[in-house]
């Protein structure tokens, strides 16, 4: 989940055309090439074809050592839960006041509902969790992370994470599975799967990384995951395979996109807690209005999984 801390722009999203992934204080100089020659055209996109919701195979995970499991049988905001839920804005400036209230995080049928709701009169909360001053959000939602870290190191040299999901629509709606540790990004950040609920096809994935804190290193790492079912009316399952030199991403048992070299091998044995929230509008989509915003918008997760392999 890509941010803005401190004032400082570090990584932002594909802005429709437009990639910017950049941690700067000051104007990045644009180099244009006067070079006229041909080039050959841009590969087409590939569209991965997927079931209408994917269940896991229990012959899918031979081998693996489960280190985390939630079916969401207690709403995650409980203080005895497995997770820790936000109760503050957040960064990319973004539209959302992340509450614990059973609108924006609730759980019926042993699945987890992160609801996005336009409140009808804005809201105040802190800022940030770095940044306590009051400020006026015109949405709720919710954003729960794993009291657990993560990462593989020489004694399991494989961290598994895997989520059922199905994703909000809605125009201005971020959903969001992902992984991080603090302080961001010395200790990295995985995206695996961030997308817009205007785009009921596409998703995304990325990495971030950083020897200073708010001072990300990585470029051009976003991936665009392309699928013949729809994202939103449709269970998938979401998952990474972190090892020392790769970041594998699958979906629903198929693998979709892999990420090496760069500064993949320096996230190697940084714990990071797993996160799942549902963030709105912000950088991600321009800075849009709340005006030109959906109402609502409901993410449902039915479990989410951590394994481990040496």
């Amino acid at each position: 989940m890509i941010r803005q801390l401190s004032g400082q722009i570090v990584g932002v999203g594909l802005l429709s055309i437009l990639l910017l992934c950049s941690c700067r204080s000051a104007p990045e100089v644009v180099q244009v090439s006067s070079d006229t020659t041909a080039r050959p055209s841009a590969p087409a996109a590939t569209t991965y074809t997927v079931p209408c919701n994917a269940t896991l195979s229990q012959t899918a995970t031979t081998g693996w050592t489960l280190a985390f499991e939630d079916e969401f049988t207690q709403n995650p905001a409980d203080a005895s839960s497995q997770w820790g839920a936000w109760s503050s804005g957040a960064y990319n400036n973004e539209l959302q006041l992340y509450t614990t209230a059973p609108k924006n995080l609730s759980v019926a049928g042993g699945i987890l509902y992160i609801r996005a709701v336009k409140e009808a009169t804005p809201v105040t909360g802190k800022t940030n969790p770095s940044n306590t001053a009051s400020k006026s959000f015109n949405f709720t939602s919710g954003r729960i992370e794993t009291k657990t870290l993560f990462a593989p190191n020489a004694t399991q040299g494989q961290i598994r994470m895997m989520a059922r999901i199905k994703l909000p629509s809605g125009y201005g709606m971020w959903p969001a599975f992902w992984s991080y540790g603090d302080p961001w990004p010395t200790k990295g950040e995985i995206d695996i799967l961030e997308a817009r609920g205007n785009e009921d096809k596409v998703y995304h994935t990325n990495y971030f990384y950083g020897r200073q804190v708010n001072v990300n290193l990585v470029r051009n790492a976003e991936a665009h995951i392309y699928t013949s079912a729809s994202l939103q009316s449709c269970w998938h399952i979401y998952e990474l395979v972190w090892t020392k030199d790769a970041l594998t991403f699958y979906l629903d048992g198929q693998q979709v996109d892999k990420k090496t070299g760069g500064y993949v091998a320096d996230l190697f044995g940084k714990e990071e807690k797993v996160t799942l929230n549902l963030a709105v509008g912000g950088d991600y989509f321009g800075n849009p209005p709340a005006s030109s915003i959906a109402n609502e918008g409901i993410m449902e997760i039915d479990w989410v999984r951590v394994y481990t392999k040496n």
